[in-house]
């Protein structure tokens, strides 16, 4: 048993423990203890070696960025159990929203659950048609039709949400050879304003802690692709962190691990949103068939794309 197969076994074995009584429609559900979890998963993440050639790496990030009904994080959880899913969804949803049911011996796919820790959710060739069974839209059946862009939306609001982390964007004069770039700021003194709620916005003052420069010459995408780039370095640990508990110190990896986690994340994130980047022309270059790929964070790619797709997407709290 490979260590994709023990994790998700050992999984299921405790889901099956604490579910014993509970009622058919709901148990799957059920959330695992979130002390096993971590142990698994941090195991999982440590060991998964099946994505260190370039052809499995590419195939992964394509299917994280069409899989958009669950965070990239998510996504690539439902990768590595069922590579070949198409949608998912837990079984109260399946039946509730569709009518299905879940086929006998069907295989549960584990994704985190927000609140936590977890649940179990099925593929649709896993479901069959139950006594109120419905049409299934063919939205649910192909989701990897791409959403329109522009994004000029989200990249006022992905600007915005920065702000909370210390992060000040500009237009800047860059060179043709320079999209954008960030740096840490020393010693400032100087502050941002975020604003944050809706219908009683409140105002917080923020120590300037970076600035990200973008070339005032790029078109909307080309600036919001941009930005995801800049910002993945920083949420990657590339620069240092404030606090750990925000993201981690991450300075010693090599530049071009910082550079190809930086070019997965603004990938996944344009991609997700239906535009196109520059990043997919560059991560083609390098991930060539089964050349091996360098010992990046899996994890921290995930999880950044995550984060900036949040931000592009609705307004956030302070950090507390």
């Amino acid at each position: 048993m490979d260590i994709k197969e023990k994790w998700a076994a050992g999984l299921r074995s405790q889901m099956v423990q604490r579910e014993a009584g509970a009622s058919p429609g709901t148990r799957s559900e059920e959330p695992v203890p979130l002390d096993s979890f971590k142990e698994t998963l941090d195991e999982l993440f440590t060991l998964t070696s099946q994505y260190r050639t370039g052809r499995a790496y590419a195939q992964l990030l394509r299917f994280t960025a069409r899989f958009r009904s669950y965070s990239p994080y998510n996504a690539l959880l439902v990768h590595t159990q069922m590579p070949g899913a198409t949608y998912v969804a837990p079984p109260s949803r399946w039946l509730a929203e569709y009518g299905r049911e879940i086929r006998p011996g069907a295989h549960p796919i584990i994704v985190l659950r927000p609140g936590g820790p977890v649940m179990f959710v099925f593929d649709v060739k896993d479901t069959e048609p139950g006594p109120n069974a419905r049409p299934i839209p063919d939205g649910v059946l192909a989701p990897f039709a791409a959403r329109g862009s522009p994004v000029g939306s989200q990249l006022r609001l992905v600007i915005t949400n920065a702000k909370r982390d210390g992060v000040r964007v500009s237009l800047h004069e860059e060179g043709s050879q320079s999209a954008g770039s960030i740096r840490s700021v020393s010693r400032a003194t100087r502050t941002l304003v975020f604003k944050h709620g809706v219908r009683k916005p409140r105002r917080v003052r923020v120590p300037l802690r970076y600035e990200l420069l973008v070339s005032r010459h790029l078109a909307t995408e080309s600036r919001f692709a941009t930005v995801a780039h800049e910002l993945a370095h920083l949420y990657c640990g590339h620069l240092g962190t404030p606090d750990d508990r925000w993201w981690p110190d991450r300075r010693h990896v090599s530049p071009h691990i910082m550079e190809l986690e930086a070019e997965s994340v603004s990938y996944l994130v344009c991609r997700r949103f239906g535009v196109e980047s520059p990043a997919a022309s560059y991560l083609a270059r390098y991930l060539r068939d089964n050349e091996p790929v360098p010992e990046i964070s899996l994890e921290r790619v995930m999880v950044t794309a995550g984060l900036i797709e949040t931000m592009s997407t609705r307004p956030m709290r302070p950090r507390s």
